[in-house]
């Protein structure tokens, strides 16, 4: 076990590497980078002062050295808008995606789950059924649409709820539910999914034939053995929204890292972008690596390959 995390955390900081790299060089090939975060009407000498100021006169693989070795030290310049660190700026966001991220992901699990394993046991019946309509309709409507209309009913209307912003647990009911509508619909159906495969084998049969109850050979024997692709897009998700939810955020006016990424590309804050999809890119691979080794808890057979 030591071995493969040994294996697992060299394989992390490789991809972290290359994320880091990708970003760099995404941002170069879309264009001139201070054409492209500066104003129109900009001066040619406030122009190349930019570029002075911020290396963009360097060869390019020594502005690329210089971006690997600031992001291994956390460096990512300074916010042109805040004049603050970048990283930091992305950090003092984080807090608010945290809990909105770890809200909406409970909210999923505690309805999608149960859904899909009764919608399983149930299959072909009238639960079923309606579960299936409800998990296409969680996926069909869009984030934005249930966002604005949950603001005019409950918010404009009914005045029930706040329409935006962060303070109180009545600001995170509308954003989490908008967030959890959409991942509550692929769990569900992941869910049933998996239960179906493992309600076919021959150990859920011989423990039923055993005069086991239903709710532990479900909650014992099934439930465990489909729980590896549930964790793998539970992982998936958590990263997701960990990286900020982008459309959610900006609707609700969410002080996150998605909105912060939004406004610094609209901003042109061009450190402020790097960090942010930098830092996210980082979150997809932490929970990559989380993930694979919740695989060896759940399955002993990963443990021993």
């Amino acid at each position: 076990m030591r071995r493969y995390l040994v294996a697992r955390l060299a394989q992390t900081a490789l991809v972290v590497f290359l994320s880091l790299s990708a970003v760099f060089l995404m941002v170069r090939l879309s264009g001139d980078p201070v054409t492209l975060f500066m104003p129109m009407d900009i001066q040619a000498k406030d122009v190349n002062e930019f570029r002075q100021r911020l290396g963009f006169n360097d060869p390019l693989g020594v502005q690329y050295a210089r971006f690997i070795a600031g992001a291994a030290r956390g460096d990512f310049g300074e916010s042109l808008r805040y004049r603050r660190d970048a990283l930091g700026l992305v950090l003092e966001r984080l807090p608010a995606t945290m809990l909105l991220a770890g809200t909406a992901l409970a909210l999923t699990f505690v309805v999608a789950v149960p859904l899909g394993v009764l919608s399983a046991v149930r299959r072909d019946g009238l639960f079923d059924h309606a579960g299936t309509v409800v998990t296409v309709l969680g996926q069909a409507v869009p984030g934005f649409w249930l966002g604005l209309m949950l603001i005019y009913v409950f918010a404009v209307q009914l005045r029930w709820l706040p329409t935006g912003g962060i303070g109180t647990p009545s600001h995170l009911v509308m954003p989490s539910i908008v967030l959890a509508a959409f991942y509550s619909a692929r769990v569900a159906r992941l869910t049933r999914s998996a239960v179906l495969d493992v309600l076919n084998e021959e150990y859920i049969l011989t423990a039923r034939a055993k005069g086991l109850a239903e709710t532990r050979v479900i909650g014992k024997h099934t439930l465990r053995n489909s729980a590896i692709p549930i964790v793998t897009l539970a992982g998936l998700e958590a990263g997701q929204l960990l990286g900020g939810a982008v459309v959610t955020e900006t609707i609700f006016a969410w002080p996150g890292l998605g909105r912060l990424t939004v406004q610094a590309l609209l901003n042109r804050d061009f450190p402020v972008v790097l960090a942010a999809v930098s830092f996210t890119s980082i979150i997809y691979t932490l929970m990559n690596l989380v993930v694979d080794l919740l695989y060896g808890w759940l399955d002993p057979r990963v443990r021993r390959a």
